[in-house]
């Protein structure tokens, strides 16, 4: 009948688990209790030694401290995230740069190249979200802003959605460098997600608040 009744509990705790600090004095209540058992049914022409017992209790109370203890980091953590998203709310509806794709909605793109110092020429390549190159476009190899206007060769408008800005660095005709442009995008959202604080910017491409090396009022 007992072990009846202990499974129909662990089955109750397995379908509505116990918050940290609930489920740390139910652990130790069941380890006071087999320690107990243990004391009871030892031999008594051989017991173990006191020593033992104690550093069992050191060891389980070691273990209930550290859980305890990253409870309470898990917590702060979550309270710094909250108020590091309160300072930047206000990004909201502005414009970031960062090293990311862009969302072309038939309005030009700003870029920011930076090509390598020893460059002579450069070239911007874009490629659409999944990797296809769709265009190769020569520019100076300064660090001037640039306007993608999302135009082919023919005059047509590429399609909207996502693409993907890289600067090719060439020197006397060799490439010396492929590095990401700088582009800037508008935030539409703010959020904390595993433990970093995340922009949302247009067209659903996300971004870590870390990557974020400009902002400015939309242009």
């Amino acid at each position: 009948m007992e072990i009846a009744q202990t499974a129909t509990e662990s089955r109750a705790n397995a379908a509505a688990p116990a918050p940290p600090t609930q489920k740390i004095s139910s652990d130790f209540e069941t380890f006071l209790r087999m320690l107990t058992v243990q004391m009871q049914n030892q031999d008594p022409l051989n017991p173990v030694d006191s020593s033992d017992y104690a550093v069992q209790l050191a060891t389980f109370s070691g273990v209930e401290q550290a859980v305890l203890t990253n409870d309470l980091l898990k917590n702060l953590t979550a309270q710094l995230n909250i108020s590091g998203l309160a300072d930047i709310a206000s990004w909201v509806g502005k414009e970031v740069r960062a090293a990311a794709p862009a969302y072309f909605d038939g309005a030009p793109v700003i870029l920011a190249p930076n090509p390598a110092m020893i460059a002579d020429r450069a070239q911007i390549v874009v490629s659409t979200e999944t990797g296809v190159e769709v265009q190769r476009i020569d520019i100076p190899a300064t660090t001037e802003t640039v306007e993608w206007a999302g135009v082919g060769p023919g005059g047509a408008p590429f399609a909207p959605g996502v693409y993907t800005f890289k600067l090719v660095s060439l020197a006397g005709g060799q490439e010396v460098a492929r590095d990401p442009i700088d582009v800037y995008s508008k935030v539409t959202e703010i959020r904390v997600q595993g433990g970093q604080t995340m922009l949302i910017l247009d067209g659903g491409v996300e971004i870590t608040s870390a990557q974020v090396s400009a902002l400015r009022n939309p242009s």
